[in-house]
């Protein structure tokens, strides 16, 4: 049993960029704005945005690269958080969603002109590349 697991639903900040490990898997990358509204002390309506950073490895990732800004996602994945070492010496530290599936929640906007018929997708058994993360 998977106890690492998320699951969250937002639009997309910016289509997904894609490029390519030294294995030579696709990834692509993209943070994603997910909302909420909250009465707060005063009793004024407010609304929270938190961003999360997606990553798509191997077929998801061709998949992903495929959606644009504002799509509304569905993911389901597990979380990681990693250091490395930049240019500049300093240690940093990225916290981001390993995606392992994923479905557009509506169908995209007319305006487009893409199909409104977008298949879920998911990978079984992907494995996560924590020997090939880029520096």
């Amino acid at each position: 049993m998977q106890k690492n697991r998320i699951e969250v639903a937002g639009f997309l900040a910016s289509q997904p960029t894609r490029r390519f490990l030294p294995s030579g898997t696709p990834v692509a990358n993209v943070r994603m704005g997910e909302s909420h509204t909250f009465a707060d002390g005063e009793g004024k309506t407010q609304t929270q945005t938190n961003w999360h950073s997606l990553s798509f490895y191997g077929e998801l990732a061709d998949v992903a690269v495929q959606y644009e800004k504002g799509d509304n996602l569905f993911v389901e994945g597990t979380i990681e958080q990693r250091q490395f070492t930049p240019k500049d010496g300093s240690t940093r530290t990225v916290t981001e969603i390993i995606v392992r599936s994923f479905h557009l929640v509506a169908p995209p906007r007319s305006s487009n002109g893409r199909s409104s018929e977008a298949p879920a997708v998911s990978a079984q058994e992907q494995k996560g590349p924590a020997d090939e993360w880029p520096i």
